[in-house]
């Protein structure tokens, strides 16, 4: 190559750079993508996919849902829907193009090779949704490369009996290996915010608005690790926009946040949004105090787990490659303050019932052996 030639093509390699920074400039001030997308969402219509619907479509992308049609059939009239089952009824989407895809409903490894496979010709980029649960263990703060769990008969199909994690980890490898180089992994730790009815998270406000004396568990300083749903969809949403590749843990930094913040955030927005007659108090009960009551750790007290023993590494957890790929996390008072908004609004049968959670009866019966104990 000539000099003539090789400055021309220095100069258009410039230009192209300025007008890509011109772009993605007026992206971020208009929060519109510089370069509209297709994409196609696996799922869509609960919790997760919402939320990454909503953003595609402010963003100006274009949004493809392809579900059963089953669940929140309603949502979003004004875009194509398709519907077929992941169980080897994907007619819908043969022949079809889009430039990304993202799979938020994929639980088995066979439905995520038939679906990944079939698309694979006509897909930029695959996004798949895995869990912080593939890790084969919590003792040690996992990375990446940290070793996943596996299972003996991998043609299992049943997502129970401790089986989800590593049927998690075998839909990745099934992803991984229908688009080598084109496929992202994203193993989010719990995702919470509004929308999400498993009550994981939502039982602290929830719990809070009730007031009263309530159950904390542990020490205030406790870490745990969340992340907002809307945080997990702007992550998503942002690496199909820069074609980034690779696997992520998606999560908030270790040490970031603690179970006395939660707690705090929690009675601070219940005390202005729901006004309970009797303002919630934490009572914090030691671990060891909770195990001897059978009070379990994850279901009876959400969110939490003892920061010892073979939970020791659970709040822990790297996202530094996230971070460093864009990943943002907004305060934990937000999230709570959104979360317990959006609870206060459901119908009241939701609201009285929780899906997870200690039962107040035996909350009550818990702190008074805990007073009992201290008197």
């Amino acid at each position: 190559m000539d000099r003539r030639k090789f400055v021309h093509g220095a100069a258009t390699l410039a230009a192209l750079a300025a007008a890509t920074r011109v772009a993605g400039a007026r992206a971020a001030a208009t929060g519109r993508a510089a370069r509209p997308l297709r994409i196609l969402i696996l799922g869509g219509t609960r919790f997760i996919g919402v939320h990454m619907t909503q953003l595609a479509m402010a963003r100006g992308h274009t949004v493809t849902l392809f579900n059963r049609g089953k669940t929140n059939a309603d949502l979003f009239p004004d875009i194509e829907h398709l519907h077929g089952d992941r169980d080897n009824q994907l007619d819908s989407l043969r022949g079809r193009k889009w430039d990304a895809v993202i799979d938020t409903s994929g639980y088995v490894p066979r439905h995520v090779r038939l679906s990944a496979q079939l698309l694979a010709p006509n897909v930029h980029q695959y996004l798949f949704i895995s869990s912080i649960s593939v890790y084969a263990s919590l003792a040690q703060p996992a990375t990446e490369d940290s070793a996943v769990g596996t299972l003996k008969d991998e043609t299992v199909e049943d997502i129970g009996n401790g089986n989800y994690g590593p049927l998690k980890a075998l839909c990745e490898k099934a992803a991984l290996a229908a688009m080598p180089g084109r496929t992202t992994v994203f193993r989010p730790g719990l995702i919470v915010g509004p929308e999400d009815n498993s009550d994981r998270f939502t039982y602290w406000p929830a719990r809070a608005a009730r007031g009263g004396e309530m159950l904390a568990p542990g020490r205030p300083a406790d870490p745990i690790q969340v992340i907002d749903v809307r945080d997990l969809a702007a992550f998503s949403v942002r690496v199909l926009e820069q074609r980034t590749t690779g696997t992520f843990n998606v999560d908030s930094p270790p040490d970031h946040f603690s179970m006395g913040d939660l707690v705090t955030a929690s009675i601070e927005a219940a005390n202005e949004l729901a006004k309970p007659a009797s303002p919630p108090l934490a009572v914090w009960v030691s671990g060891d105090f909770l195990e001897q009551q059978k009070v379990a750790p994850w279901s009876d007290m959400p969110v939490w787990l003892p920061p010892e023993g073979e939970t020791a590494g659970a709040a822990k957890t790297s996202v530094a490659r996230a971070l460093k790929a864009g990943l943002t996390n907004r305060p934990m008072n937000q999230t709570v303050h959104d979360t317990l908004t959006w609870h206060l609004a459901r119908p009241e049968a939701e609201r009285e019932k929780l899906k997870a959670g200690i039962t107040p009866d035996r909350e009550q019966q818990v702190l008074a052996a805990w007073h009992q104990l201290k008197a």
